[in-house]
């Protein structure tokens, strides 16, 4: 089942279920279900609250960018107060509207009017590296989530960071980052 988390859920349930209509009964009824406990069922990295919190008193403009449907990934980000670090949710439709990564970072760059030399990506799966690339954003993989460490070093990121505590710590380090938190904009 790891081979679901990262791309959008419709495809690795096609990949493994024999039809496109059973794959399909399986989303529909992972989302009942997810959409009724499951998305409450989630928990905080240990850590990643307090790196949140330093970077946004670092003047980074951050974003939630999730192959989740948009109104889950909401509701998550709220029950778990992590709202006001971000200043929006995107997420993909119900319908498959943004469900690859690559074309979810492309709608936030444009709706946010965001400067790709001053944007990063931070994520757990190769996904998250690649939509970044093909966006022209830097990356951050971080080693945390559900992804491997050689899956993400086979996309090259531009940092790594082993613990949601050293992400304040890798940011910095980064040109693109240091600039960015000085704009107006960020």
């Amino acid at each position: 089942m790891e081979q679901c988390i990262g791309p959008p859920l419709r495809d690795g349930l096609r990949s493994l279920l024999p039809s496109d209509p059973l794959a399909d009964q399986a989303l529909a009824a992972f989302r009942r279900e997810y959409g009724r406990a499951g998305l409450l069922e989630n928990r905080i990295y240990p850590g990643l609250e307090d790196a949140l919190r330093m970077l946004h008193e670092s003047r980074a403009m951050m974003f939630v960018a999730t192959s989740k449907p948009q109104p889950f990934a909401q509701r998550t980000i709220e029950h778990f107060g992590l709202h006001p670090f971000f200043r929006a949710v995107y997420g993909c439709g119900f319908d498959g509207t943004f469900a690859e990564k690559t074309d979810l970072l492309r709608h936030l760059i444009a709706q946010e009017a965001l400067d790709p030399g001053e944007t990063f990506m931070i994520g757990d799966r190769k996904y998250d590296i690649i939509a970044a690339r093909e966006n022209g954003i830097g990356s951050v993989a971080v080693l945390w989530g559900f992804g491997s460490e050689e899956e993400l070093r086979d996309e090259q990121p531009d940092a790594f960071c082993a613990s949601p505590a050293e992400l304040v710590t890798v940011f910095e380090r980064l040109p693109r980052f240091r600039r960015a938190s000085r704009s107006p904009r960020t």
